[in-house]
């Protein structure tokens, strides 16, 4: 349908089960999940589609190992589980990913790791090679026999052979596995294909934002013309991520939901920094104990990221400090390596949607995601629901919790699962799937 006829048909019949706010991965996950239930849903997004954090992101579907430190052992198991249903739903646009992990000790980083299994504040430091060993058998076991690959460590000597130019104050190094998204945008639009394809009530509009709400309306308006158009929700779920706090406003509802951290990347063009990647990603703690990557994208590579405390999203952007912050980096990795800003191609940044929260540092602020409900109320009629953290790998977990909930609420039985459907050219690619553990992930 085109959008001109999408508009005209919600000036007609303005009446929708659920607005979806935010067309980013969550939400988009919200609306395909909906749309295989019957629910006439309506999706809008101020920009493209797969923009702001969605589009800003290091491009890797993950567990999280680091999160096992922070004691999120359901997290850990819950984005492994989504990891291998990538890989076998999206294998066109999912690939395994070799990780590198160089370790500078054998036995640093015990205190650290009891005392946050303790739920004792701790600032972490460097992770050495036994705290290393025993996160990757946990990372193994959650992951499922057969999944990936598992974890080995190479002797210093084998990993100074094997890479010429790695810091020889390494003590070992150890190799284990996740995923690469290739192509996120493509897997978001490919969602939203799919949601209007299997349901004639599913839509979705880019270039539509939120100017204001009261009583059962919503006022939306057409960013490109300027017109405004009143929709009449049951419910409206607030997916738009950093800017959550500030949708909620336009709607007049106040919220204090978000506490963002600025994630910062570098794309360069260096063949020699690519060549010794092999292929792998470099995850790595550097000198401040904040952990960094590197990994080939394409034919340039990709570094990052960043973690500072930011409140505005729609300023995101790559300073002077980070850009020195991330090619220093990489020195703690390849000491002898020549980088410099003139092999730079591209910068990216994007706000976290994280939480607020009084962690010692941004590192450890829960990555783990919540559908925080405001009730009808200061003049509104219809609950928000808002989508608070949450990351690219567990989409499809998050849309399913939160479409039950929203099933509940409307009276609805779910018809229909997720777990195991291909999306887009998942269902047609010929790349070999990698098995998954079965179950559920709720």
């Amino acid at each position: 349908m085109l959008r001109t006829d999408l508009l005209e048909q919600l000036r007609k019949n303005p009446a929708v089960s659920v607005l979806i706010i935010g067309g980013g991965i969550n939400g988009i996950g919200v609306l395909r999940d909906l749309a295989l239930q019957g629910v006439n849903a309506l999706l809008v997004e101020k920009s493209d589609f797969c923009a702001g954090t969605s589009a800003a992101s290091g491009r890797v579907a993950h567990g999280g190992i680091r999160y096992l430190e922070n004691g999120e052992f359901r997290l850990v198991r819950e984005a492994l589980h989504e990891r291998n249903r990538l890989l076998v739903n999206a294998p066109h646009c999912v690939e395994p990913l070799p990780i590198t992990m160089p370790a500078y000790s054998w036995m640093k980083g015990f205190f650290h790791a009891a005392s946050q299994f303790l739920r004792l504040k701790s600032r972490p430091g460097d992770r050495g090679a036994v705290v290393l060993k025993i996160g990757m058998a946990l990372y193994d076991a959650y992951s499922g026999k057969g999944a990936l690959p598992l974890h080995r460590f190479v002797s210093r000597k084998q990993a100074l052979a094997e890479r010429p130019g790695l810091n020889p104050k390494i003590k070992c190094i150890a190799v284990y596995y996740d995923a690469k998204i290739l192509y996120p945008e493509r897997l978001c639009l490919e969602l939203i294909l799919d949601a209007e394809r299997s349901s004639p009530g599913a839509r979705a509009l880019n270039y539509v934002s939120v100017a204001s709400a009261h009583g059962d309306t919503v006022t939306l308006r057409d960013e490109l013309t300027g017109a405004t158009i009143d929709v009449q929700p049951k419910i409206v779920v607030n997916a738009t991520g950093a800017w959550i706090d500030l949708a909620n406003s336009a709607m007049h509802r106040e919220s204090h939901l978000i506490g963002g951290t600025k994630g910062s990347h570098l794309v360069v063009d260096h063949p020699e920094l690519h060549k010794l990647c092999q292929g792998h990603m470099l995850f790595y703690v550097n000198t401040d104990a904040r952990i960094c990557i590197f990994y080939p994208l394409g034919h340039r590579v990709l570094i990052g990221t960043t973690d500072i405390p930011a409140d505005d999203p729609d300023s995101a952007i790559c300073t002077e400090d980070e850009t020195d912050y991330l090619l220093k980096s990489v020195q703690h990795v390849f000491p002898d390596l020549q980088l410099d800003r003139s092999q730079i191609v591209y910068t990216f940044s994007g706000i976290r949607p994280l939480p607020r929260s009084d962690a010692l540092t941004t590192g450890q602020i829960s990555r783990d995601h919540s559908d925080t409900i405001l009730p009808p109320g200061d003049g509104l009629n219809f609950a928000i629901h808002n989508l608070v953290g949450g990351k690219w790998t567990t989409y499809r977990a998050f849309a399913e919790q939160v479409t039950d909930r929203l099933l509940g609420e409307l009276g609805q039985q779910r018809v229909a699962d997720t777990r195991s459907l291909p999306v887009g050219g998942g269902a047609t690619s010929r790349r070999p799937r990698a098995p998954v553990r079965r179950g559920s992930s709720r």
